[in-house]
């Protein structure tokens, strides 16, 4: 406005010559309520969270998967901080809602758990761990599960993997149509090639069949492992790796179409463990993904 130029040029000029505002409505025939009208409306155009705007839409389409958003006001909220940016949840929460960028996945178990308990069909360890998972230092400590996901063509997927309990990093993942010792040793020859030199974890376990025949005991054995297990019917037990599964199920299946086959799903769920150690931060882990965090505990 031609008035408000005229008043950033009378705020360069000594106080006793400058127009009272009064005056200078009066001169222009402008009422006082028609100025203020228009410098709300100049104002409103000016939005002060435009750039913060531009990064939380990048940080959603970061966490997108399979075209909806998954990441809620916390994870964005830990983003935007890294970025340097600090604001309050509610804010972030409200900007959320103007961008239409809420959380959209459901959290439907709709998948039948697989249980592998067969009994006691070979050596039962003892459990090590009792619920107190607070390992702090990578390859302390890993757990490991198989879950089952139903594809399209109406068989059963299994997903077999090896997690850091400190870091929370997916340290190994086999995918098989069959949950047999071919499946479990390969999930374990993969966590042994991405262990580093001298690492001996503890490795836990539910009381499954295959992690109870000497194949697998045995071979835990010659890298100098130690075996744990749960209880029997006590999940919680072994709640690290069950909460991966929980996360991976829902931002990534929950809702969604099933995938056409083995082939698909693999693809997949590969992207999404790389996604996952690699870019997915949490609150669990100070804030930074698993890599980040185990590459920070380990130089600590």
């Amino acid at each position: 406005m031609i008035l408000d130029q005229i008043r950033a040029e009378q705020l360069q000029m000594p106080k006793a010559e400058r127009f009272r505002l009064n005056d200078l409505l009066s001169k222009l025939e402008l009422k006082r309520a028609t100025y203020y009208d228009e410098r709300k409306r100049i104002s409103n155009k000016f939005d002060k969270y435009h750039e913060v705007k531009r990064q939380m839409m990048i940080i959603a389409q970061k966490y997108s998967m399979r075209n909806r958003f998954t990441a809620g006001y916390r994870r964005i909220q830990v983003e935007l901080e890294r970025l340097g940016i600090h604001l309050a949840g509610d804010t972030v929460r409200r900007l959320m809602r103007d961008l239409d960028i809420q959380v959209t996945i459901y959290n439907r178990h709709q998948n039948r758990k697989y249980s592998s308990y067969r009994g006691t069909v070979g050596h039962l360890a003892p459990n090590r761990l009792h619920q107190n998972f607070c390992a702090t230092k990578p390859y302390q400590v890993c757990h490991t599960d198989v879950s089952q996901v139903r594809l399209a063509n109406q068989t059963w997927a299994y997903l077999s993997v090896m997690t850091d309990e400190a870091s929370k990093e997916v340290l190994a993942c086999q995918i098989s149509l069959h949950p047999n010792s071919d499946l479990i040793t390969r999930t374990v020859d993969e966590l042994i090639r991405n262990l580093p030199d001298h690492a001996c974890p503890l490795i836990h376990s539910d009381q499954g069949w295959q992690y109870q025949l000497p194949y697998y005991t045995q071979r835990l054995a010659n890298h100098h492992f130690v075996q744990s297990m749960s209880r029997k019917g006590h999940c919680l037990d072994n709640a690290p790796v069950e909460s991966f599964f929980h996360i991976l199920k829902t931002e990534l299946l929950d809702g969604l179409p099933l995938f056409e086959d083995i082939t698909a799903f693999q693809m997949m769920v590969q992207d999404y463990i790389h996604f996952f150690n690699y870019e997915r931060v949490s609150l669990k882990t100070k804030g930074m993904t698993p890599v980040e965090y185990r590459n920070h505990a380990m130089t600590a």
